[in-house]
Parts: structure tokens; sequence; C-alpha cells
């Protein structure tokens, strides 16, 4: 690859990752929410009740950003924190009903940037894309990069054949909004 080509593929690349996240933003807003606080939301009502430490884990973000969310999220009454009944320095946190009954307007939202994300997609079938982008995914995730600034990679859908392999490093990244 010589630098034109490589070029253009780290520009497409930050491209759609910046436009993704706009569509997301804009998706999730009405719903009084932000694309961190889905991850955390969808982690809770998969595992249930966790820690503020295993949400940081689960999600890839540092945990003052976890407690920052947590928060936020308390304040719109979606989850509630309470001390660890077995650890004191630990609190736990879940959802609450209205977290709960969130949950359905969240998923369609979060289906509707996903079809606007393919909807223009003229000469690539969905399941070559989706295959593409998790390899591409599973690659950078085994790359020892150095940065500590390596996103989570995570597909609820994926089975663990087809799951990339995450890196011994634990990924962390700032909360971006």
């Amino acid at each position: 690859m010589n630098f034109d080509e490589a070029d253009a593929l780290n520009e497409t690349i930050r491209a759609i990752g910046i436009r993704h996240r706009a569509l997301a933003i804009a998706a999730l807003a009405p719903l009084g929410i932000h694309p961190g606080h889905k991850l955390l939301l969808l982690e809770l009502e998969s595992e249930g009740p966790r820690t503020q430490a295993q949400l940081a884990a689960a999600s890839g973000y540092e945990p003052p950003t976890i407690t920052m969310s947590v928060r936020q999220l308390e304040s719109a009454g979606l989850v509630l924190r309470r001390p660890s009944p077995t650890d004191g320095r630990a609190t736990i946190v879940e959802l609450t009903d209205k977290g709960r009954a969130l949950l359905p307007r969240l998923r369609s939202a979060w289906h509707a940037v996903a079809e606007q994300t393919v909807g223009g997609l003229a000469s690539t079938p969905f399941e070559h894309l989706t295959e593409v982008l998790i390899d591409l995914a599973g690659s950078l995730a085994a790359t020892d990069a150095a940065t500590t600034d390596n996103p989570h990679f995570s597909s609820r859908s994926q089975t663990d054949e087809t799951r990339p392999k995450q890196s011994k490093r634990p990924p962390k990244k700032p909360f971006a909004g």
C-alpha cells in the first residue's frame, strides 16, 4: 500500500467514525442518553446488577468516566446505585423500572442508526460489510499499539467463532460525550 492509499483508508475510517457517532448522538438524544449510556444500559440489562468496576471492565471506559455516566443515568432515574453488601468500597449499579422501560426505545433507536449507516450501500452486501468490519476490528484489537486509548470491541450478536480475540491488555478509552 502506498501513502495515498494509506491516507485514503485512514481518512475514510476517521470519517465513518465521525458520521456514525453523529447519527448515534442524534438518535439517542430524544431518549435523554448518549452512546456511552447505551453501552452501560445494555450491559446492565444483559448481566444484571454490576459494580462500577465491572462496568468499567466491560465497557473499556476508565472508572472516573463510569462514575460520571452512572451519576447521569441515576439523575435521569434510569439506574440506581447502592453500596455493595460484601465490599464497602464497591458500588452496585442496577436498572430501575424506568431504565428497563427505556430499553425497547433504545433498541429501536440503535437499530435505526444501523439502518441509516448501511442504507445507502449500493455495491456491498450487508453480510460482507459486517464480515469485513469484524475482521478489521479484530485485527486492530490484536495489535499492540503504543497507546492506552484502545477502544473496546464487543458485539453481542457474535458467536465465539466470529468474535475477534481481545488483546491481553484491558482496553480503556476516555468517554467523549
